[in-house]
């Protein structure tokens, strides 16, 4: 078992705007009015060509597919919530909160990667729970341990309990469930996502422990992570407003990267870089558009592959 791995899936924009139907618990979007649909698009795949370019430079395979003008799917670019790449061979679907997000889902995904030589077994399907109103977004949703086998969850409109269970009982991994929260306009709201507010990495964790307003809950959570021998960089929540906690660990040609946006490093501070850096070098790329738009940063727009070369 690896927790991370050399070969991501993403998926480039042709109509990248921002998603009213996400907006409704993404408190992370923001309407671009000065510009134009066209105009944001265009800085979306600017910059979507460049984070590719940056990781394939230091040795990340990155199996890239255009997305497609028909169905209308605005946040194509961040496929991690609908789609995972297990060790077994298994490949997992997830039910969407949003309904043209459901629209993602496309099997000739599968085939693509499949044609670069991973073997898939078994299709997992949970997007019947769509249904029922019953959500769970992937890696949005679950920030997995895969080594020590631990599933964290932040529960969400987006993130069901029972189905988390479930996942966990189908893939052998132990939950760890609580709720995370954020201050919208004077308000505690929750997080939508658990990759908003956390990272786990090889050796190291990074995560805002003051989103968990439980006590208890989050004790239990920083407990797991220790116990896991985790070193624990703690962000603070204005710093997740700059997607600080939104990361991911990836294998380079010849040594490990922590994967991030500029604006999550910059408001990093010098303790937290040399805690980080211990464990990853850190790699950045220009992602503006596509968070203040999309809501989402790095993390999301990298779907990992961890199947079976045949």
């Amino acid at each position: 078992m690896t927790q991370i791995t050399d070969t991501i899936l993403m998926i480039r924009p042709v109509a990248f705007r921002m998603n009213e139907q996400t907006a409704v618990n993404n408190y992370y979007q923001k309407v671009i009015d000065s510009l134009l649909p066209a105009t944001v698009n265009a800085k979306a795949q600017a910059e979507f060509d460049a984070f590719v370019e940056k990781l394939r430079a230091v040795g990340v395979k990155v199996i890239v597919v255009d997305d497609t003008v028909s169905p209308d799917t605005p946040d194509s670019v961040f496929p991690n919530n609908w789609i995972s790449f297990h060790e077994n061979g298994d490949v997992v679907l997830y039910p969407m909160f949003a309904e043209n997000r459901r629209a993602e889902r496309r099997e000739e995904l599968i085939d693509l990667v499949e044609d670069e030589g991973f073997a898939i077994n078994e299709i997992m399907d949970y997007t019947s729970a769509e249904e029922d109103g019953i959500f769970l977004e992937g890696t949005g949703s679950l920030v997995l341990d895969r080594e020590n086998r631990k599933a964290y969850c932040a529960l969400s409109p987006r993130a069901d309990e029972e189905l988390m269970i479930e996942f966990c009982e189908d893939f052998e991994y132990t939950p760890v469930i609580f709720e995370a929260f954020q201050t919208v306009d004077g308000e505690r709201k929750q997080i939508y996502h658990t990759n908003v507010m956390m990272c786990v990495g090889t050796t190291f964790a990074v995560i805002c422990a003051d989103c968990i307003d439980d006590k208890k809950e989050r004790k239990m959570v920083l407990d797991n992570l220790r116990k896991d021998g985790k070193e624990i960089v703690l962000l603070t929540e204005a710093q997740l407003n700059h997607f600080a906690g939104n990361m991911l660990q990836v294998q380079g040609a010849d040594k490990s990267y922590l994967v991030m946006s500029n604006a999550a490093r910059e408001v990093l501070t010098k303790d937290q870089v040399t805690k980080i850096e211990k464990h990853a070098e850190i790699l950045t790329a220009n992602l503006d558009t596509i968070e203040a738009c999309g809501g989402g940063s790095a993390r999301c727009m990298m779907a990992e592959i961890f199947s079976p070369k045949k």
